[in-house]
C-alpha cells in the first residue's frame, strides 16, 4: 500500500487536517516552484519566449494523463463554471427535452441550464437526494422514466460534493448513449482518485479543478472535450486559439481559422505560468502514484474512521454507494451545533456540508489522524 506522504507537505504533527474535498493543502515543491515562478515574474527579461506556452502544454499534459485523454482534446479554464459555459455554448439543447442535473448538486453544472432554459425551451430535471443514498439508481430512474420528455443531456458530478456519494458513470453513460443523449461530468471530487478513461467512457465534456484532489492551486481547472465539439466558438476570442495570430508576424491577423483542436477553447489571459506550473506539479504527484494506489490509502483510513465511530449515534453510508475518499457522518437530530468549531479547536479540521459532517483524508494523512479525530470526536459527542 501506498504509504503516507505527510512529509512531502508542510503541515505540523498537531494538525490533523481531513478537508481535501474543500481545499488540499500545496505540497512543498509546489510551494518552491510557486516562490520560484514569482521570481521569475519579478525579472521577465530573463524569461525565454517560450517559456509560458511550456508550462501550458506541460499542464495540459498533466491533466490528459490523469483521465486519459488526448492532450489536443484538453482545454485550459480558471474555473469548472467556465467550462460548463463554455460547453453549453457548443451545445444545441433540442427544445421540449430534458436536462438531467442533481438536487445540491454544486452551482457549476446546474445553474447554466437554469439560466438557459426558459430561452431555449427545454426543462431542466432534478434528481432528489435518495433516502437509500443509492445516487446512481435515482438518477437511471429518471433518464428511464416513462411518459417524460426526451432526455438531452446529463449535467452531473460523478461524486456528490456534499456526502460522497458515487455515481456510477459508466451505467450512466450506456442509458444516456442508448437514447442518443449528452453526457456532461464534474469530475471535481474524483479525479486524481478515482480512475476515470475518457477514450473508453467516451463523455461529451468532463471537467475538475486543481484546487481540491490534485493538490494544486485556485484558479486552475481543465475541461475534455470530445472530439465531435470541437468545431465550435470558443466563450473567448483569442489570438492563440486561432491558427496564426502572432505579435512576431509583419502581418498579425495573418490567419483566422480556428486551431482544430480543443486548444481553441483555451482561457483568456492562459498564460499565468505561476499558478500553471504549481497545478502541473500536484498531478504529475499523483500521476505518479497511480489512483488505485491514492485511493487504496485514503479508503483504508476512511473504513479506519467508519470502524472507529461505531457506538457513537453517527450513521455512515453504505460502502457500496459511497466514494471511497469521502466519508459523511449523519448525526440524530442533525449536525450538533459547534461541533465542527470546537474540533478546529483542537487542530481536526473536518467541514460541514448540508447538516452533515464530511471528512476527505488524502494522501498526507496518516493512522494518527484519523485515530484522533476519532478520539476527538468522541470526546465532544460525550460532552
Amino acid at each position: 500500500m501506498l504509504a503516507s506522504q505527510r512529509t512531502l507537505f508542510e503541515i505540523p504533527r498537531e494538525i490533523c487536517y481531513l478537508n481535501a474535498a474543500s481545499y488540499s493543502p500545496l505540497p512543498i515543491r509546489t510551494q518552491e516552484a510557486a516562490r520560484a515562478a514569482v521570481g521569475r515574474k519579478g525579472m521577465p527579461w530573463k524569461l525565454p519566449a517560450s517559456f509560458a506556452n511550456e508550462q501550458n502544454e506541460r499542464a495540459r499534459a498533466a491533466a490528459a494523463r490523469l483521465i486519459n485523454a488526448d492532450a489536443s482534446d484538453v482545454a485550459l479554464t480558471p474555473s469548472i463554471s467556465y467550462g460548463v459555459a463554455t460547453a453549453a455554448k457548443l451545445l444545441t439543447i433540442p427544445r421540449n427535452t430534458r436536462v438531467i442535473v442533481l438536487e445540491s448538486d454544486h452551482s457549476s453544472p446546474v445553474l447554466e441550464w437554469h439560466a438557459r432554459a426558459e430561452a431555449q425551451g427545454f426543462s431542466v430535471e432534478t434528481v432528489r437526494q435518495p433516502g437509500d443514498g443509492d445516487w446512481t439508481s435515482a438518477v437511471l430512474a429518471v433518464i428511464e422514466r416513462s411518459g417524460a420528455a426526451p432526455v438531452s443531456l446529463a449535467s452531473i458530478s460523478s461524486v456528490h460534493w456534499s456526502d460522497g456519494g458515487l455515481i456510477d458513470v459508466d451505467r450512466v453513460s450506456a442509458a444516456l448513449k442508448s437514447r442518443g443523449a449528452m453526457f456532461l461530468v464534474d469530475a471535481t471530487q474524483a479525479v486524481g482518485v478515482l480512475a476515470m478513461d475518457v477514450k473508453r467512457l467516451d463523455p461529451d465534456f468532463v471537467l475538475f479543478p486543481t484546487y481540491k484532489w490534485v493538490l494544486g492551486p485556485y484558479g486552475r481547472a481543465f475541461l475534455y472535450i470530445a472530439k465531435r465539439h470541437q468545431g465550435g466558438i470558443p466563450l473567448e476570442q483569442t489570438s492563440y486559439g486561432r491558427r496564426d495570430v502572432r505579435a512576431e508576424n509583419a502581418v498579425y491577423f495573418t490567419d483566422l481559422q480556428y486551431l482544430p483542436d480543443a486548444r481553441r477553447f483555451d482561457m483568456g489571459e492562459r498564460d499565468y505560468f505561476i499558478s500553471m506550473e504549481m497545478a502541473s506539479i500536484g498531478m504529475e504527484m499523483l500521476a505518479e502514484w497511480g489512483a488505485a494506489a491514492v485511493v487504496q490509502r485514503i479508503a483504508m483510513l476512511n473504513e479506519r474512521i467508519a470502524e472507529g465511530v461505531r457506538g457513537l449515534g453517527v450513521s455512515v453510508p453504505d460502502a457500496r454507494l459511497r466514494a471511497p475518499h469521502i466519508l459523511s457522518l449523519a448525526f440524530k437530530g442533525g449536525l450538533p451545533a459547534g461541533l465542527v468549531e470546537g474540533l478546529a479547536s483542537e487542530g481536526v479540521h473536518v467541514a460541514p456540508r448540508l447538516g452533515r459532517m464530511r471528512i476527505s483524508p488524502h494522501v498526507y494523512n496518516d493512522e494518527v489522524d484519523v485515530d484522533r479525530f476519532v478520539e476527538v470526536l468522541a470526546r465532544r459527542l460525550r460532552s
